[in-house]
C-alpha cells in the first residue's frame, strides 16, 4: 500500500499545471468579450441619443423657440459627446443626415397630387475599439433613424 501512494503524489500538481492556464485563458476571453458587448451597447446608445436630439431640434423647433435648428456639430456636442465617457475621442466618428431637410414634413407631387411625407434623421456612430490582449482592433458601428417630430 505504501508503494502505491507514492506513485500518485505529484498528479494533482501536474493536472493543475495543465488545467489552470486553460481556465484562466477562458475567463480572460470571457471578460474581454463582455467588454466588447458593453462597448457596442454604448455605441448604440450614443446613436439613439443623437437621433433623438436631432429629431426634436429641427426647423419647427427653431420657429417655436427662436433657437437655431440643430446642425451635425450641435448633435455631437450636445447629445453624443457628453455620453461618450471613457471613449478615446480619436476613435469616435459620427455622421448626421436628414433625408430631405430638418423640417418635420416635405411635400412631393405624386400623380398630380400634393403628398406630404414625414422627414427622418439618421445618425451613425462608430468607434474603433482596441480590446485588451488583441492586436488590431474592432470597429463598432450603430445607426439610428428617427422621424422628425417636434
Amino acid at each position: 500500500m505504501l508503494l502505491r501512494a507514492n506513485r500518485r503524489r505529484g498528479t494533482t500538481m501536474v493536472e493543475s499545471a495543465v488545467v489552470y492556464p486553460a481556465v484562466a485563458l477562458l475567463l480572460f476571453g470571457l471578460v474581454v468579450g463582455a467588454m466588447g458587448i458593453f462597448r457596442y451597447q454604448e455605441v448604440a446608445h450614443l446613436a439613439r441619443e443623437g437621433a433623438r436630439y436631432a429629431s426634436v431640434h429641427g426647423t419647427a423647433y427653431q420657429k417655436d423657440t427662436g433657437n437655431p435648428a440643430a446642425t451635425p456639430q450641435d448633435v455631437f456636442d450636445t447629445a453624443i459627446a457628453p455620453d461618450a465617457v471613457g471613449y478615446d475621442p480619436d476613435g469616435l466618428a459620427y455622421s448626421v443626415t436628414w433625408d430631405r431637410s430638418n423640417d418635420v414634413y416635405h411635400s412631393d407631387v405624386v400623380n398630380g397630387k400634393l403628398v406630404t411625407t414625414q422627414n427622418t434623421v439618421r445618425v451613425t456612430v462608430s468607434y474603433q475599439w482596441i480590446p485588451e490582449a488583441y492586436f488590431g482592433g474592432v470597429k463598432l458601428s450603430s445607426t439610428s433613424e428617427m422621424p422628425m417630430c417636434y
